[in-house]
């Protein structure tokens, strides 16, 4: 099989019960919910721009994804490489690249479907898109935040605790619940189906490599698109 899609290595002896399970899988849904709803509290009561919220939106994404798997990862095993914090290869990394651009396009297929079918034409990504377009230093804040620490903080949780640790039911119980949870925190709305898309590719990616990094990746090129295209055509129409 291909380097980059390559099954994920047989698991030394007791490898798999030093894996995450249902408490680390509990313990950082747990711990993400509370800081959701300290975040959704806190948003509330803050009257800010569509600019300055779309930044701190992405900020604070990546701390409620860094700090709930922090929860999870240090509740028992205290060690990284079973969440899939593994290397892989250069080739991996590059083909991550090329998937990542088939899920934006898949992504923005299924949103599209969702809109028509549902009726739900709403824009929920106004804060992030009005920050990627404020300018120079807006842009790279949102490329650090959104494009980086977001992907890394919601793929160490949504893939490394919650994927992992349902690996243990199967393949596809652990591809299609884990991301189902992804796409449900993101809510109601035209990025259900998006976040599906993208927690669908990178639960397979994990399977394949037994690493998050491709998935991070992944990630960080669908929220660049994402960001930047609307930019980019705002930019090219005036």
């Amino acid at each position: 099989m291909h380097e980059t899609l390559r099954p994920v290595p047989a698991e030394a002896p007791g490898e798999r019960s030093s894996g995450p399970g249902w408490p680390e899988v509990v313990a950082g849904v747990a711990a993400y919910a509370v800081l959701y709803a300290g975040v959704v509290v806190c948003l509330r009561q803050a009257d800010l721009s569509d600019t300055v919220a779309g930044l701190i939106g992405f900020v604070l994404s990546a701390v409620m994804g860094l700090g709930a798997f922090a929860v999870a990862a240090l509740l028992r095993i205290r060690r990284l490489a079973p969440f899939g914090l593994r290397r892989v290869s250069g080739r991996s990394l590059l083909a991550a690249v090329g998937f990542g651009v088939v899920a934006y396009v898949l992504a923005t297929i299924a949103s599209l479907l969702y809109q028509a079918v549902a009726g739900d034409h709403q824009n929920v990504q106004v804060g992030y898109q009005a920050a990627a377009a404020g300018g120079i230093f807006w842009y790279l804040a949102v490329a650090v935040a959104g494009f980086v620490a977001t992907p890394i903080g919601e793929e160490l949780l949504f893939r490394g605790v919650l994927a992992n640790g349902l690996g243990r039911y199967g393949a596809w119980a652990s591809v299609l619940a884990s991301a189902a949870v992804f796409a449900l925190v993101h809510g109601l709305n035209p990025v259900l189906p998006v976040a599906f898309v993208v927690g669908v590719i990178n639960a397979l990616l994990l399977r394949r490599t037994g690493s998050v990094w491709p998935g991070i990746v992944v990630h960080g090129v669908n929220n660049a698109l994402a960001m930047s295209v609307p930019v980019i055509i705002g930019l090219v129409s005036r």
